[in-house]
């Protein structure tokens, strides 16, 4: 990603806002990308590392701290901390209560993203809808000694309805010159874009003096 990426990741994260982090395939750095953004969380914010048990997901409804829920992965495969079915749809009815949501989901497209959680897992659109901003990563290579990756969009999800969300484009990869496009301001945030520019900048320079 680039520096104006990087600079909105870290002010949803500030916010407070709900992210899913998301790609295809393994190894392409959704959890990375989604634990570097969790960085910059104002001081004293909970982050609960969630078992992916229903009882213990269902539990957290009757404390809510204004924290995050962080759940490893909204997926149909089966390690620990990997939820699907009646779990997900008890994780939004929690998060209704007063929590952020941080995941990593494997999906195409921030479609994918909305099919797999409106439609296969049956979560409402209004649920759904407190997803606030998706990354989407694609990765390249053959192995793990040649992966390459790119954050190819950062979405601002501005309602969701008949399992569809209305994902506005904040950012996008351009293959053809492997160049990051600006493609519309945030709505969601509190922060001016003149915030956004001074910490892209900050970003910038911390950067090349590594």
């Amino acid at each position: 990603m680039d520096e104006h990426m990087a600079a909105l990741l870290w002010t949803i994260a500030e916010e407070k806002k709900s992210l899913v982090s998301s790609a295809g395939p393994q190894h392409a750095g959704k959890s990375a990308v989604l634990f570097a953004a969790l960085e910059y969380i104002p001081d004293g914010t909970p982050v609960h590392a969630m078992s992916g048990e229903i009882e213990e997901i269902q539990e957290f409804a009757g404390h809510p701290d204004r924290g995050y829920m962080e759940i490893g992965e909204i997926s149909d495969h089966n390690p620990v901390r990997y939820i699907w079915h009646q779990p997900v749809r008890a994780l939004f009815e929690t998060l209704k209560t007063g929590y952020s949501l941080a995941t990593t989901m494997h999906a195409e497209s921030v479609k994918d993203v909305f099919h797999q959680i409106c439609t296969v897992n049956e979560v409402s659109d209004g649920d759904a809808s407190l997803v606030e901003y998706v990354v989407h990563i694609t990765r390249f290579g053959e192995d793990k000694e040649s992966y390459w990756r790119r954050v190819d969009g950062i979405y601002e999800i501005r309602g969701v309805e008949n399992g569809v969300a209305n994902a506005v484009e904040l950012f996008a990869w351009r293959e053809s010159d492997d160049s990051f496009i600006a493609t519309n301001p945030p709505e969601n945030l509190s922060a001016p874009i003149e915030l956004l520019a001074r910490r892209a900048a900050e970003i910038k320079s911390e950067a090349s003096s590594i």
